[in-house]
């Protein structure tokens, strides 16, 4: 495995591995690896030749008051949990590489971005768009894959790929979860050990949501008021959002039909945590 940090470098790697022939497949994050991250790098060195695995902290998806400055970072353990499982480039840029002085220049995907998460992140999917499209511009790869943690983001950045034209697939794999239930992320970190207990109601929330469906109820809004009652007996959650959803356009229904999500976001302590579920509902 080799580290690249800036970018005439890491696209003259993907130049000579396109002449060659060979697929490149992208994992793009922002470093502190978990078992979640892993998988996705184990997929694309499924699907893809040259795997390049993007670390970056991306400065714009974060609002005014989050956690920059907090966000977990452990390069050297990352490089070798890379590499341990099968990363080719670790492509590591800094920030002035990313936005130079002067850089003045977004990418915007409008409706899929106002609900869910963009709602209480105002500028936070523009911060992602921009920065996946550099990207992808850089890297140049045949696949780029996500995971269905974050599910509106995946459904922006397909939206924004369809639209823009990109000559790539985007992959969605299942979300990675702890012996508990708990999605995993980087931000778990924040948690105390009362804190982390209070987070195992979060996924049996969606669970008994999906019992619910299986045993024929339909209406969005029995069905959230259920899970926010299993919340709200939690008393260190503060819930953001529970909505139900479409799962295409994100806009909210009242009746489940078709492709549906069920997701929520609930702040606990310091660390503010996202779940989801994806249901096939037949009418």
């Amino acid at each position: 495995m080799i580290t690249i940090e800036g970018i005439t470098q890491m696209r003259g790697v993907s130049r000579k591995a396109r002449e060659e022939g060979k697929l490149i497949a992208l994992v793009p994050t922002m470093g502190f690896f978990h078992e979640g991250h892993l998988s996705l790098i184990r997929k694309a060195r499924k699907v893809g030749d040259l795997v390049v695995v993007s670390s970056f902290v991306n400065p714009s998806q974060f609002g005014p008051g989050e956690d920059y400055g907090a966000y977990p970072r452990e390069p050297e353990r990352d490089r070798t949990l890379a590499e341990e499982n099968g990363t080719d480039v670790l492509f590591s840029p800094s920030i002035e590489e990313m936005y130079p002085q002067g850089y003045s220049t977004w990418v915007e995907v409008e409706g899929l971005t106002e609900v869910l998460c963009g709602r209480s992140r105002p500028g936070h999917f523009r911060g992602v768009t921009t920065v996946v499209t550099k990207l992808f511009h850089i890297v140049q790869p045949h696949y780029a894959i996500f995971g269905q943690k974050d599910y509106q983001q995946a459904q922006v950045i397909k939206r924004m790929v369809d639209d823009l034209n990109f000559d790539l697939r985007i992959l969605v794999e299942p979300t990675v979860r702890e012996p508990d239930g708990l999605a995993m992320s980087s931000r778990n970190l924040y948690l105390t050990p009362a804190e982390r207990k209070d987070t195992v109601i979060l996924y049996p929330s969606l669970l008994r949501a999906q019992e619910l469906v299986q045993e024929g109820e339909r209406d969005a809004g029995r069905i959230s008021d259920m899970i926010r009652k299993m919340i709200a007996d939690v008393e260190r959650a503060e819930i953001d959002y529970v909505s139900i959803v479409d799962g295409e356009n994100l806009r909210p229904i009242s009746q489940l039909k078709g492709k549906v999500l069920i997701a929520l976001a609930v702040k606990i302590g310091k660390a503010r945590l996202i779940d989801n579920i994806l249901l096939s509902v037949d009418e």
